[in-house]
């Protein structure tokens, strides 16, 4: 019986991932996506959208479906999903690998200022700026709402969920963005701090070395912390070696 992979996506990796499984002879590759986005891009393989109903949901899934593999590539503040996927495997006993792009080391010049949470980003917000472009997407910017006095500028793919601050400018907009792109909408908003979750990535790092450029404060919304005895792999090669299915 040909291999099945169940591939929790949502990411680049993810989408390079399917692609990949997609060539290995006899491999079957299902992406799961959360359907926060209403238009995703073309996938290689099966898709299916929705949830499973938690943890027992998707154990019930991987067995109805002969599962023989599942890989979470799903964005790495999806702690409830990794949560659920990692509770699945170990009911099912189905081998699961956690593919996670590395998070952004600061560098020489930044002026960070690490938090573990959105609350605690927005009430350090007052101290850093008045002027804030908040790039942390389209969900939990309930944090944020209560502020009074700063200006918001908020970039997302898609129009983000109320309650939002008072004082917003939504900006609809995917990467990836350049350098250069980034300076200019840091300079023409008269931006003075910036807002990130440690998302990873080349697609959206171009900010952090705009901000750098111009001497802003960046407040960085540190990632979760993974599972108890789960571990990841950093990139779309490590996770197919694990995976072992043979070349493409």
């Amino acid at each position: 019986m040909s291999p099945h992979v169940l591939l929790l996506g949502g990411t680049t990796e993810a989408r390079e991932l399917a692609a990949e499984l997609a060539t290995r002879p006899g491999v079957r590759v299902t992406t799961s996506l959360a359907g926060r986005v209403s238009r995703p891009g073309a996938l290689e393989g099966d898709v299916r959208t929705g949830g499973f109903g938690g943890a027992d949901g998707l154990a019930r899934w991987l067995r109805e479906h002969r599962v023989d593999a599942v890989v979470d590539a799903t964005h790495p503040f999806a702690s409830g999903i990794t949560a659920n996927a990692a509770r699945a495997a170990a009911a099912t006993g189905i081998p699961a690998v956690v593919l996670r792009r590395p998070g952004w080391p600061p560098g020489p010049g930044d002026r960070w200022h690490p938090v573990d949470s959105l609350a605690e980003a927005a009430a350090l917000l007052p101290a850093l700026g008045r002027r804030v472009f908040l790039t942390t997407g389209r969900l939990g910017l309930a944090a944020f709402a209560e502020l009074a006095g700063l200006h918001f500028l908020v970039r997302s793919v898609e129009a983000p969920e109320p309650p939002l601050p008072a004082d917003t400018e939504v900006l609809l907009a995917r990467g990836p963005f350049t350098p250069d792109d980034e300076t200019r909408l840091l300079r023409g908003h008269r931006i003075d701090v910036l807002v990130t979750k440690d998302s990873g990535g080349a697609a959206t790092a171009a900010k952090l070395t705009a901000a750098r450029d111009l001497g802003l404060p960046v407040v960085v919304v540190r990632r979760p912390p993974l599972p108890k005895d789960v571990s990841a792999v950093p990139d779309v090669a490590s996770a197919l070696a694990l995976l072992d299915l043979g070349p493409g």
